[in-house]
């Protein structure tokens, strides 16, 4: 088998998100929606990690891999539920991750590990799981945060403010750190929601 190769594992995890039906905008040109959430990941693992293992550079252009197959409407209504498909995701995205790693001539040691980093199972535990998470929060909150508030603008003050603490548990003080940066390029909406909540942690 040939030597694993990180190129070859990105250009398939590539090639399987430019199948997404579902569009979206990055810079002026419409693209597959999970493609462009990719590139985003990327993105922001070289911004907070500038020499990436080639397992964070997997994981976090995997983070969503094909998950327009396995949409929210498949669960019911709730939280609970809503944590269930997130699960689920992971776990699937984890396989199909480790499935391209292993065609690409990756240990099947490493194809583990990166699905495990993708579950989140070890998340805060594990470094490279929290770096997962951190890279996605940032994501979140730089392209997505805005649409995802005017798409629920129904939620009462205090859901919105329970969302925000919630993400910002999950995040590791170095992206804190990043995110307060950020910050100041939101919406003055959702800089006042992100004060508001950051003050009031309980």
């Amino acid at each position: 088998m040939e030597r694993a190769s990180v190129k070859c594992a990105l250009d398939a995890i590539d090639s399987a998100n430019r199948a997404d039906p579902n569009m979206e905008t990055m810079v002026d040109e419409l693209l597959p929606r999970e493609y462009v959430y990719s590139l985003h990941m990327t993105r922001w693992l070289h911004e907070l990690e500038p020499a990436p293992s080639e397992r964070m550079q997997i994981a976090c252009r995997a983070q969503h891999i094909e998950r327009w197959k396995m949409p929210r409407s498949n669960y019911p209504e709730g939280r609970k539920s809503y944590y269930e498909w997130r699960q689920a995701c992971g776990r699937m995205h984890g396989r199909r991750a480790a499935e391209i790693m292993a065609g690409c001539g990756y240990a099947d040691s490493e194809c583990e590990r990166v699905e495990v980093i993708l579950t989140k199972r070890e998340l805060r535990k594990d470094a490279d799981t929290q770096l997962l998470e951190d890279v996605a929060c940032m994501v979140f909150l730089e392209k997505y945060f805005a649409q995802f508030y005017a798409d629920n603008a129904e939620y009462e003050r205090e859901k919105w403010l329970r969302i925000v603490r919630r993400t910002w548990g999950k995040m590791s003080p170095r992206a804190h750190e990043r995110a307060l940066a950020l910050s100041s390029q939101l919406p003055e909406h959702l800089q006042l929601l992100m004060q508001e909540a950051l003050a009031n942690p309980a």
